[in-house]
């Protein structure tokens, strides 16, 4: 048993990888892990499972972990889907009546942390809990561990997957069940979209509770035997130095004595657009050498791929972002936690079209369906008989997609829907599109991109129940609005929002923070917003009410609840009789 693993695809690929080459970095120390010593540290994390739950069978068993971005949270990760059990990452920044009600919820048998997070671990331990979990507290993993050689005995997975929480933003969190199929099946989609490969070096700037975070930066990449270096949390000038540290001269790093994993370039960038837009803000501020070295380090000669999702990404970013990298053009894709990744724009930059999230990809099946009437646009469908864009809800199906809400039937069977085709049910994703062709898109001849990157191109509206504002009869798309609202130099950061009005329904609403720089007073009128936004918005998009406010609150993913927001910013707004 100490040295045997079920035959799990991750764990078949991550045999197959070179021994010796690198897996995972701890950025800030320089501590390395190499893919030989991998399979052997899941082993023993494994077997402490065991010798902690009193038992050598966990199969279905959940099991929750506050462990840091490093290699610590890589092998737990990969040692409870060998336990055959269910992972339950928890953040560290999640105060512990959420931690103490995931436990609850998932009725997790073991919670393990790392020294880092043992008094928070054992804070929530001392509260009352449904069930009692067993507690491990795990040691850190030095690295140049021996290579030691594991047997993939001929078991199944079991019930081996990954359970992840929803933010939660209308009703307490939902345990979002993702078996290890289902991840795989996420993994080779993008290892085939985005050509992960050995050579790739990827940046992790990124919270490990989230399906980006894990499934896209860490899963994924572990198939491929590329290196994973992490960098958490987030900040813009350790970003900027570690992504120069290869370009810059000897002379001009005096006092730093670069560690090996300094010298070699990152290839593979993956962040949400907050990321970005605080990278941008901040590269003017560098020194000199910096900027350069930093302009050659996000080239598309050296940064293979940089990734933006997880929110809608302005314009603004994407063109700045281009044009500071000499052409490095941001791809952009879409999904969710219940369906890891969906659509993505191509890895061709004639593909990476502005405002779109590209086509399904490998291995899903996407339609819309008609907001208003419910029926199925097909293709060649996608305007009405007077010409307008008929807006339809994505709906997914095929291997990629979860299979239920952990303990909520209800819910479950609430978001799915029969199909007439006898081949599975259809996820409703709440997300809300148009389709449509673009000149010169999709026509790739990287072999990657024939079976998938073609057709008509997918743009997201937003959120059915939160970014589709119906006022007077029309459909606004908040994330529209918002797109135009930062292309102004007027504005920093926006959020548009639905207004409940008696008279149109709902209202257009915005909320502002300003450029200080063009602004210095803070102040900016309605009017003169309005006087900004005609002519690049119908007058019905033109939002009708207006807050300035300092800051905008998001959550780690860069996201914004903007049905908690319209009720703190625009309650005196609200007309009486929609109270």
């Amino acid at each position: 048993m100490a040295s045997a693993l079920p035959r799990l695809p991750v764990f078949e690929a991550i045999s197959r990888h070179d021994p010796n080459s690198i897996a995972v970095i701890h950025s800030n120390s320089g501590r390395q892990f190499r893919y030989g010593e991998l399979l052997g540290d899941v082993c023993k994390v494994r077997n402490r499972l065991y010798e902690t739950a009193g038992r050598d069978d966990l199969d279905g068993e959940r099991i929750a972990f506050l462990v840091e971005n490093s290699y610590d949270y890589v092998v737990t990760f990969l040692a409870i889907l060998a336990a055959k059990s269910i992972a339950v990452p928890l953040s560290p920044a999640f105060p512990a009546p959420e931690v103490q009600y995931i436990l609850n919820h998932s009725e997790a048998i073991v919670l393990l942390s790392s020294a880092k997070f043992a008094s928070k671990a054992e804070e929530v331990l001392r509260t009352e809990l449904d069930v009692q979990p067993a507690y491990l507290r795990m040691n850190k993993f030095e690295g140049q561990g021996a290579h030691e050689n594991v047997t993939l005995d001929k078991s199944d997975p079991g019930s081996a997957g990954m359970m992840l929480y929803t933010s939660g933003t209308t009703n307490r969190p939902k345990g979002v069940l993702l078996p290890q199929s289902v991840m795989t099946a996420q993994a080779k989609s993008l290892l085939q979209a985005w050509e992960y490969s050995p050579s790739d070096h990827l940046l992790h700037v990124l919270p490990l509770h989230h399906i980006h975070g894990t499934i896209n930066a860490i899963f994924t990449p572990l198939f491929s035997g590329s290196t994973i270096e992490f960098l958490f949390p987030f900040n813009a000038d350790a970003v900027w130095r570690r992504l120069a540290a290869p370009f810059l001269t000897p002379d001009q790093t005096p006092n730093a004595d670069l560690t090996q994993h300094q010298h070699r370039k990152i290839t593979f960038l993956t962040a949400v657009p907050t990321i970005y837009a605080r990278l941008l803000t901040t590269h003017k501020a560098l020194p000199p050498d910096m900027q350069s070295a930093t302009r050659t380090a996000i080239s598309p000669a050296n940064l293979r791929l940089a990734i933006s999702g997880s929110a809608a990404l302005p314009t603004p970013i994407k063109r700045a972002w281009s044009e500071l990298s000499g052409g490095n053009v941001l791809l952009e894709r879409f999904g969710m936690t219940e369906v890891g990744m969906a659509l993505s724009c191509g890895l061709d930059v004639v593909d990476r079209v502005d405002g779109s999230v590209g086509w399904p990809l490998p291995g899903v099946e996407a339609r819309l369906v008609d907001v208003d009437t419910h029926q199925l646009i097909e293709p060649g469908q996608e305007r009405d008989a007077d010409g307008r864009e008929r807006v339809g809800e994505i709906q997914l199906r095929g291997p990629t997609i979860f299979t239920e809400y952990w303990r909520n039937p209800e819910a479950t069977v609430k978001e799915f829907v029969e199909s007439k085709d006898g081949r599975g049910q259809w996820f409703k994703t709440g997300d809300v599109a148009v389709r449509r062709a673009v000149d010169g898109a999709g026509r790739s001849v990287l072999p990657s991109q024939k079976d998938w990157a073609r057709g008509d191109l997918y743009f997201i509206l937003g959120r059915r129940s939160a970014d589709i504002i119906k006022s007077g009869g029309e459909k606004v798309s908040a994330l529209e609005v918002e797109r135009e609202m930062l292309s102004l130099p007027q504005v920093a950061e926006v959020a548009v929002l639905a207004v409940p009005s008696g008279k149109w329904g709902q209202k257009v609403g915005a909320v502002v923070i300003l450029d200080k720089e063009r602004l210095p007073d803070g102040k900016w009128s309605p009017l003169e917003m309005r006087r900004a936004l005609k002519g690049r918005l119908a007058g019905y998009k033109i939002p009708q009410v207006l807050r300035v406010v300092d800051h905008i609150p998001r959550n780690a993913m860069g996201k914004i609840n903007k049905k908690t927001l319209v009720k703190e910013i625009f309650i005196d707004d609200f007309s009486g009789d929609e109270l």
